[in-house]
């Protein structure tokens, strides 16, 4: 089997990239990546896996013109912000070029080779109003939504699954992401190519690079450790703000069984995350994170910030029934492994923000 995958020297990227050599060995994979994200430079010791790295930016369609041909592509390369287009960081041209003209330039690429597509989406496609109004209670240290007046299909104890409403507003990110998955669809349906949609809640992990916006867990352990300013935004500044976790090592078994079946089933879009078993508030997070490493002021920014919702978590029954896939990695495991990374590189911050 031959494995294409964007963005390789990710974050997520890579880690698939060694799964899938891990549990495949004879297959052969080789990714692409523009290096334009910092970390990611570090990551080009695939090699070292047997794992070929070409450089090149998914914007260009040349630069996908002479690479081998493959069985399958995964496509993890994306800036990955909701914040992205409206911060000043990234401009709208640069977020629809990365996460929706790439997406073309690589549904072209899978035309050509015949190739099924994995394409790696956001639980952010989902409706912010809705989620921004859910009516809240707090329980111990965190929200928990009023279930019994919540009349939303797609919600429930379990978390939010993809019944939930996608009507704008969804950020430019989230409408990216929504097209991407739209013409992945339609790619599939005309050109006869395996789709598979991974809708994906927060990862995270060691080695996950440097911003609170690409994964916030692990941001708020490094900055915790070295001792950075730290805030609760929005939402009363308590930091009762709810996420849920997945290891990317998780997401990668439900790529290798999707790897090897092109077959049809009953829905090509699942969501990808931790559920609630394995979700925690900010205000949670600081106490795993104080009792850890010692105590550390944060602060609260009583500022609503834009895009920001008080409850995320995903409701993965699906690829539970189709794929019979469920997160294996435990929260506080995957936070302990980002505490001792960051202990190993006091600098990381530095080196990958």
């Amino acid at each position: 089997m031959k494995v294409f995958i964007t963005g390789i020297c990710g974050f997520v990227g890579s880690a698939i990239a060694r799964r899938i050599r891990q549990a495949l060995p004879r297959s052969e994979v080789f990714g692409l990546d523009n290096l334009s994200r910092a970390g990611s430079e570090r990551n080009r010791t695939l090699s070292a896996c047997g794992i070929r790295y070409f450089h090149g930016d998914t914007r260009c369609a040349s630069d996908l013109q002479n690479l081998p041909a493959a069985d399958w592509i995964i496509d993890a390369a994306a800036i990955p912000s909701v914040l992205a287009g409206v911060d000043n960081r990234w401009s709208t041209r640069q977020l629809i070029e990365h996460n929706l003209l790439g997406t073309v330039n690589i549904l072209e690429y899978c035309q050509r080779s015949n190739a099924g597509f994995i394409l790696l989406s956001t639980s952010r496609v989902y409706a912010i109003r809705p989620l921004s109004e859910l009516p809240l209670q707090i329980e111990s240290q965190r929200f928990v939504p009023r279930f019994s007046e919540i009349k939303l299909q797609g919600l429930s104890p379990a978390g939010i699954d993809e019944q939930f409403s996608n009507d704008s507003p969804i950020s430019l990110y989230g409408a990216t992401k929504f097209a991407s998955e739209t013409l992945a669809l339609e790619y599939g349906d005309a050109f006869g190519i395996p789709v598979w949609i991974n809708r994906c809640g927060v990862l995270a992990g060691a080695g996950q690079f440097g911003t609170a916006e690409q994964g916030i867990f692990s941001f708020w352990v490094h900055a915790w450790r070295c001792g950075k300013p730290l805030r609760y935004i929005g939402f009363g500044g308590k930091g009762f703000q709810v996420r849920d976790a997945c290891h990317p090592d998780d997401l990668a078994e439900l790529i290798l069984n999707q790897l090897r079946n092109s077959d049809s089933k009953p829905h090509r879009i699942c969501n990808v995350g931790g559920g609630l078993d394995h979700s925690m508030s900010l205000l949670e997070l600081s106490k795993w994170t104080s009792e850890r490493f010692g105590q550390h002021t944060v602060t609260a920014d009583m500022q609503d910030r834009r895009f920001d919702i008080p409850w995320m978590v995903l409701n993965s029954a699906r690829a539970r029934e189709i794929w019979n896939w469920k997160p294996k990695r435990s929260l506080d495991s995957i936070l302990e492994e980002i505490a001792e990374h960051a202990e190993k590189n006091p600098n990381w911050l530095e080196l990958t923000a």
